[in-house]
Formats: structure tokens, C-alpha cells, sequence
């Protein structure tokens, strides 16, 4: 074989995964969508239920006003770290932030990938199955089997506060290996600032905006980090495979 056949056989592999990826993703992604909008629709149109199109315009403004800004936040964000595969994956599993995200950064820290390269995706392709077979067995297990026996008896207020706290600690940990790993400190800063005067100056005075304050950030965030982003270029070539 030649060294031209050698170099062109894993580019060409690449590419078929990429193909095949676009092609399979869209497939099971549409056929999600209609069997999840298969019983609602069952609902409204062969029973007796008197759901009428205005409830349901008023029940889809009442979600969109809530989670609009994150219908285009979320995979804008989090592309350039799980690529397209695991794009298709994630949103097919859920609970992206607080638990596939988290496994594809350690993954790719662990073998020292970088995000937006082939290898940090197959990182984090290979991280978000594993995180799903845990999460599987683990809901069959500790869920399925010993959750109700174990919530009855932990006291309330011990419950309670596992509620208020345990998000904030899973996101806290996001940010701090999202910190470690992207090594950017002055988009960091620019992140901490933005969220900051969002949080404490701009909700305040528009309490409107406390729901889409997530979104308001990220995006406030993207612009300045673009604009104020150090204009130096790396002397290490970039690679295809990191």
C-alpha cells in the first residue's frame, strides 16, 4: 500500500462515518418526534376530551416563552464540544447538561482531546454511551428496585434540601471542568462578569427576563468573548484528529 492509499483510506473513513452519522441521526431523530407527538395527537383527535386549539396554542406559548431562547442556545453551545454524532445522541437521550455533557468533558480531558476535533467527538461519542448504560442500569437498580423503599426513609427535610442543592453542585462541577478544560481565561471572566450583572443588575430591574436569563447570558457572552477574544495566533498547527 502506498504511503497517498494510506493517507487517504482514514479520511475517506471519516467521511462514511459522517455520512452515515447525518443520515441514521436524522432517521431515528424523525421517527422520535413522530412517535413522541403520537399520543398527543391521539389525544386531540380520537377522544373525547375537549382539548380545542386554543388550549393548545395557549399551552405551546406558555412553553415557548420559557424555553424559546434555549431551543437555539443549547446546540449552538454545545456542538463545538459533542460534534454531530453525539449531538444526535444527546438529544435523543436528554439531560444534556447535567449529565452527557459532563461525561463527554471528562472523557475528553482523560485522554487530553481537544473540543471541535475527530477525536474529542469520538470522545465524547464513546462517553455519552457509557453514561446512558449507566444511567439505565442504574434507574433499574436504584430507581426501579430500592428508590421508593430509600425515599421513605430519609426524612423530609433531608429531601428537601438534596432538591435545592443537588443541581446547582451538578452545574458548578460543569463549569469548573468546562473552565479547566477550554484553558480561556479571559472568555472566563468576560462569563463570570456578564452572568454576574445579569443576575444581580438586570433581573432586578426587569423581572421579566428571569426565565430567559440563562440564555440572555450565554448569547451576551458569545458576542463579547468573539469581540474581546485574543487575537493571537496559535504557532501549533491544528489537526484533524487532535
Amino acid at each position: 500500500m502506498s504511503a497517498a492509499d494510506t493517507a487517504v483510506t482514514p479520511n475517506a473513513s471519516l467521511a462514511e462515518f459522517d455520512r452515515t452519522t447525518s443520515r441514521w441521526g436524522q432517521l431515528t431523530m424523525g421517527v422520535a418526534l413522530i412517535l413522541s407527538l403520537a399520543a398527543p395527537l391521539y389525544l386531540v383527535f380520537f377522544t373525547d376530551l375537549g382539548i380545542t386549539a386554543g388550549m393548545i396554542w395557549t399551552a405551546y406559548l406558555a412553553v415557548a416563552a420559557a424555553f424559546f431562547v434555549l431551543w437555539f442556545v443549547e446546540p449552538i453551545t454545545y456542538y463545538p464540544v459533542l460534534g454531530p454524532a453525539a449531538m444526535y445522541q444527546a438529544f435523543m437521550i436528554g439531560n444534556i447538561a447535567n449529565k452527557l455533557l459532563p461525561s463527554a468533558l471528562v472523557a475528553q480531558a482523560a485522554i487530553g482531546a481537544k473540543a471541535g476535533t475527530k477525536r474529542g467527538e469520538f470522545a465524547a461519542l464513546m462517553a455519552i454511551c457509557g453514561a446512558a448504560m449507566v444511567h439505565v442500569i442504574s434507574m433499574l437498580l436504584f430507581v426501579g428496585i430500592l428508590g421508593t423503599w430509600l425515599v421513605s426513609i430519609i426524612p423530609t427535610d433531608i429531601v428537601d434540601v438534596a432538591r435545592l442543592y443537588i443541581f446547582p453542585a451538578i452545574i458548578g462541577a460543569v463549569l469548573v471542568q468546562l473552565v479547566v478544560t477550554m484553558k480561556q481565561p479571559r472568555v472566563t471572566v468576560i462569563a463570570v462578569v456578564v452572568a454576574a450583572l445579569v443576575l444581580f443588575v438586570l433581573v432586578p430591574a426587569v423581572p421579566a427576563l428571569a426565565k430567559p436569563a440563562t440564555g440572555v447570558v450565554v448569547l451576551i457572552t458569545a458576542v463579547l468573548a468573539w469581540f474581546l477574544r485574543s487575537r493571537k495566533t496559535s504557532a501549533t498547527a491544528t489537526t484533524l484528529v487532535n
